[in-house]
């Protein structure tokens, strides 16, 4: 469902450089206020039910892992989306009196209604509300693995749990600026760029990479905030290179290629949410839920500012835009991290204060009847 997401997601970016920014007149901020309006509308439930999901049915050191596979799927879809457009252009430009990009959406359509048809009729819920008789015993068995929580439930007490707690408001943070330091990648920043460079034997080229890998370590570790820093550094030497703009077509290309470190952030942020929000299934998808929403309401206008197509190819106010973002990242993660810490710390202390009180209450009794 992700990969079709991204897949469509990516060809809009494939048919703008590919003849329709010329066959629609788009100009200035158009690619970037359809791109806005279509990614909410079509990843807002997609990506945050699945995190959600995913936080259901697997322990803490497997949810890293599980959002690499997620999340990386749309890096998939992406590589796919420019060989696919690559072809499309080549053997149907023309073909029925439609131009290539157009096949290309008639093509992605194609591919994406049977996926969604396909989600609607499997998708799974809970392990404890699923239906669906062929994971009977998976549910079962991750009822049993994962660990005891109390019941919680959505009642008007669901607003003192959410907003009186830090991770509300902390993840809601980390997740807008780490939205927004995914600009390179989310806003196709190196198609529009390679678009601007003198085309080699007539084609445009270009390519994604991404570190989804790091959430796996984090699984290992238990130290989601790692990945945050790691982007951070990586983005920040990015737009350095970027806004400096050097001579060097390796050193653009270097500066790209990292940039994509930035995507590893959806997989270990939204497990470190479902991490320290365990507790409360109420929480955790209002803080999910919440993360995503106010990315997107920033993305929303952010790329409209900072990532206009027309400011390709160098973006001077998008590069200083990370620059700045990039140490506040750090900021943001070191803090949420002491405060988890410190939440930890607290709940060893009454877990062992309780099992004084237990112990205390058995010599009582246990004096009492001799």
């Amino acid at each position: 469902m992700y990969f079709s997401n991204y897949l469509d997601r990516a060809n809009l970016a494939n048919a703008y450089v590919s003849g329709m920014k010329e066959a629609l007149n788009m100009a200035g901020s158009d690619l970037t206020d359809v791109n806005s309006l279509f990614t909410g509308i079509a990843e807002a439930s997609t990506f945050v039910g699945t995190h959600y999901l995913l936080g259901c049915w697997y322990r803490e050191d497997e949810l890293g892992k599980r959002g690499a596979v997620f999340s990386s799927s749309a890096q998939v879809a992406t590589i796919f989306s420019g060989v696919l457009q690559a072809s499309i252009y080549k053997n149907l430009n023309g073909h029925a009196g439609l131009a290539g990009y157009q096949w290309l959406f008639i093509i992605c359509g194609l591919i994406t209604i049977p996926i969604a048809l396909f989600g609607m009729l499997f998708f799974p819920d809970t392990p404890q509300t699923t239906s669906a008789r062929f994971l009977n015993a998976e549910a079962t068995l991750a009822i049993s693995r994962l660990p005891p929580k109390p019941d919680t439930h959505l009642d008007w007490s669901v607003f003192k749990r959410v907003f009186l707690h830090w991770r509300w408001y902390m993840m809601c943070l980390i997740w807008i600026v780490g939205g927004e330091l995914e600009s390179v990648g989310s806003n196709s920043l190196m198609a529009l760029w390679m678009k601007a460079q003198p085309k080699i034997n007539g084609v445009a080229r270009w390519t994604v990479s991404d570190y989804n890998a790091t959430a796996m370590w984090t699984d290992y570790t238990k130290k989601r905030y790692q990945v945050n820093i790691l982007i951070a550094a990586c983005l920040l030497i990015s737009a350095s290179i970027i806004l400096a703009y050097p001579a060097s077509t390796g050193a653009l290309f270097f500066a790209f290629y990292i940039s994509a470190v930035s995507y590893s952030g959806q997989a270990s942020n939204f497990a470190w949410a479902n991490d320290i929000c365990r507790q409360d299934d109420q929480e955790r998808s209002i803080v999910l839920a919440s993360m995503n929403m106010a990315s997107n309401a920033v993305n929303a206008w952010w790329p409209l500012i900072f990532f206009k197509a027309s400011d390709a190819p160098r973006w001077h106010r998008g590069m200083i835009s990370l620059i700045v973002l990039s140490p506040i990242m750090v900021l943001l993660t070191c803090s949420a991290y002491w405060l988890q810490k410190r939440d930890q710390r607290n709940l060893e202390v009454e877990h062992e204060a309780e099992v004084g009180r237990i112990e205390a209450g058995a010599e009582i009794t246990k004096e009492e009847s001799i």
